[in-house]
């Protein structure tokens, strides 16, 4: 019989991992914490619960979530099965009435021959063949397990993340490369004479900020105040502190700019680029408006918007392998938020790969992962290799994916064209892996 699994965490990613292992003949102890414990965003028992929007985001597969649902469904995942049973309108999205996806969810995995409930606290890391799934409101118990093994660095608890945006979508006739003071090209610069950074201002002290859910509520560090609340201490604060135009030279006038928004490479084919400095508490509408404000930013693509918020995870580029586990302990694995993913569907995706990777790793076989050619691929790729020291959650988009090796014009042919390549070369690996065999 097949070596039996410990999965903690009934989360989505949980439920995905549990029933994916139970389905392919592994006997599976899920641990679940509530009742017994309380988070202060859950509200029921059951497994699968959707704490925040009931939509998974949109089907259409040239839409980034859409394509990765695509790959789910070649997977099984459980999570698509239960939603479309559970859905109600809402045009392309697939969102459903969270009441019956969870209990369905709940009825789904507890009924399996092969899975064991059980609920109780997980206090430590297991001792044997484990999945972490325990998502960004992991017990303190368990937490502090975790950072005792990955060490006081390896175990983040508070999410500042800053809005990146698509490298091509971007002005070049306005946004230079350039280091401070001559330093090497590593940033991208974005000037503003004196009226536009006073337009700015305006506008960003005038814009409108979401105040989020109770458990949400964070204190601001000095480190990693929100851009919004810098601009608040007075005019000069931000050209002090995060847009600084020191040792910068614009092109096009061979002066200093009166300010500078910079942006900073978030993935190693220069496709995401990061603002530096502007994380933020705006509602995302208003992201979109005001820093479309920032000269070279006009038209430019969101490819993740700001926010700050309590979230624990994991430095995975820095303390994991790349297949989500401790150096020394090859078949404990970590998956979901807890990885560093942001999203629905992105964490259930997340336990999906865990769960086939463990369960080769059982087998003796090397882990095995998608083509980064495709949206579970490109996501794992980003975990993988981002820089540890700027290390942040990230969600499914095309930033994440290989360009195409031609140049498509339109926005719309050219994600057609990454969602058809992308479906293609998973189903292919998912076959030479025999990762659903």
């Amino acid at each position: 019989m097949a070596e039996l699994v410990e999965i903690v965490g009934g989360g989505l990613a949980g439920c995905e991992a549990a029933f994916f292992l139970a389905e392919r003949g592994h006997p599976v102890r899920l641990v679940e914490m509530r009742p017994v414990g309380a988070t202060p965003a859950h509200r029921t028992d059951r497994l699968g619960e959707l704490v925040c929007t009931n939509s998974f985001k949109s089907e259409d597969p040239a839409n980034a979530h859409g394509q990765l649902k695509r790959e789910m469904d070649a997977l099984g995942s459980l999570l698509l099965r239960v939603a479309r049973e559970a859905r109600v309108p809402a045009g392309s999205a697939l969102a459903v009435d969270r009441e019956l996806f969870s209990s369905r969810m709940t009825e789904a995995v507890s009924s399996h021959p092969l899975v064991e409930v059980i609920r109780e606290e997980r206090r430590e890391l297991p001792e044997g063949p484990a999945i972490i799934a325990t998502g960004p409101l992991t017990s303190d118990a368990l937490s502090t397990s975790i950072r005792h093994h990955l060490g006081d660095d390896g175990l983040s608890f508070y999410d500042a993340i800053a809005p990146i945006v698509h490298r091509e979508s971007l002005d070049e006739a306005v946004v230079f490369e350039a280091g401070r003071f001559g330093e090497d090209a590593d940033y991208l610069n974005c000037p503003m004479d004196q009226a536009e950074y006073g337009s700015f201002l305006d506008a960003l002290l005038a814009a409108d900020v979401h105040h989020g859910h109770e458990f949400d509520a964070v204190p601001y560090f000095e480190g990693c105040l929100p851009v919004e609340v810098m601009a608040s201490r007075g005019r000069e604060t931000l050209r002090f502190g995060p847009m600084k135009p020191i040792g910068l030279e614009d092109p096009r006038t061979g002066r200093r700019p009166h300010a500078v928004v910079q942006l900073r490479r978030e993935d190693r084919q220069g496709q995401m680029w990061n603002l530096v400095g502007f994380q933020t508490r705006l509602r995302i509408p208003e992201q979109g408006r005001v820093f479309r404000m920032i000269p070279g930013l006009e038209e430019a693509e969101f490819l993740r918007w700001g926010s700050i918020h309590r979230n624990s995870y994991l430095n995975f580029p820095a303390r994991l392998t790349p297949w989500g586990s401790p150096p020394d302990r090859p078949s404990l694995l970590f998956a979901g938020q807890l990885t560093g993913v942001e999203g629905y569907t992105e964490s259930a995706s997340s336990g999906l790969l865990a769960a086939a990777n463990l369960r080769r790793i059982l087998q003796g076989k090397k882990a095995a992962f998608p083509p980064v050619t495709t949206m579970l691929g490109g996501l794992g790729r980003y975990l993988r290799e981002a820089n540890p020291l700027h290390f942040q959650p990230m969600n499914s988009n095309w930033g994440l994916v290989d360009p195409l090796p031609v140049r498509i014009r339109g926005r719309s042919q050219k994600r057609e064209a990454l969602a058809g390549r992308a479906l293609q070369e998973f189903l292919e690996w998912v076959e030479r892996e025999e990762i659903t065999g």
